[in-house]
């Protein structure tokens, strides 16, 4: 019993805290979206989005809840006696419009970028992988619709295990490793996977500039000459 108590204690702590961690990142994204500044590249950078799927979905709820602020600001002024309870309604709609901008500005200002020597693979700001082509057996693309909406999902497949990290519950590109590997997760560190599947808006491009071998086609990483590397 003893040791339950001080078990629990530390797993809200862990949850407090990487829930504080998340509401930071959000503020600094919104922050960093609103100043307008460019995406900070490395030279052969190339960012692609994630974004789309899920942009109509957000687009609603900001309208939603911008709307709803004027609404329940009226009701609770003539309908609640006590006055200050107007002013933390009026707080909490206002937190919430922010929050889900600052959503929108996370995914768009972390997009995946394609590097010379590996990919990296980010979901807003609470995700960053990092992948070496070294790691790589080869890039696949292939559209999936996951049951669940969380971002990180692991499954078994046989012998196989998948990590997939999703945006709208849908994937659209496979990776799949050369050995097991482990990856930084916002829960901690994963199990040693097999693969790892993302999502993105233009997997055909993310294909075209990686330098990895998807089925039916071969992608090399394109030089400034427009020639390409060796596949892996």
């Amino acid at each position: 019993m003893t040791d339950t108590k001080p078990s629990a204690r530390a797993t809200v702590g862990a949850l407090l805290r990487r829930a504080a961690v998340a509401e930071a990142a959000t503020w600094r994204s919104l922050y960093a979206w609103t100043r307008r500044r460019p995406l900070p590249l490395a030279p052969g950078d190339e960012p692609f989005g994630y974004l789309g799927v899920v942009k109509p979905i957000l687009g609603i709820f900001i309208g939603l809840s911008v709307v709803e602020i004027p609404i329940f600001d009226l009701i609770v002024t003539h309908v609640v006696p006590w006055r200050p309870a107007r002013w933390i309604v009026l707080g909490l709609g206002i937190w919430g419009v922010l929050w889900m901008v600052g959503l929108y500005a996370s995914m768009t200002i972390h997009p995946h970028l394609v590097r010379d020597s590996g990919l990296r693979v980010r979901v807003n700001s609470g995700i960053d992988i990092w992948v070496p082509w070294t790691d790589v057996e080869a890039l696949r693309k292939r559209h999936r619709s996951l049951p669940s909406s969380r971002s990180v999902q692991v499954e078994q497949e046989g012998d196989r295990r998948v990590l997939h990290l999703s945006v709208g519950s849908q994937t659209s590109v496979d990776v799949l490793l050369r050995r097991p590997t482990t990856f930084d997760l916002p829960s901690g560190r994963s199990a040693p996977m097999d693969e790892l599947r993302l999502y993105a808006d233009d997997p055909d491009g993310l294909l075209r500039s990686a330098r990895g071998t998807p089925v039916g086609d071969t992608a090399g990483r394109r030089t400034s000459a427009g020639s390409a590397d060796t596949p892996l």
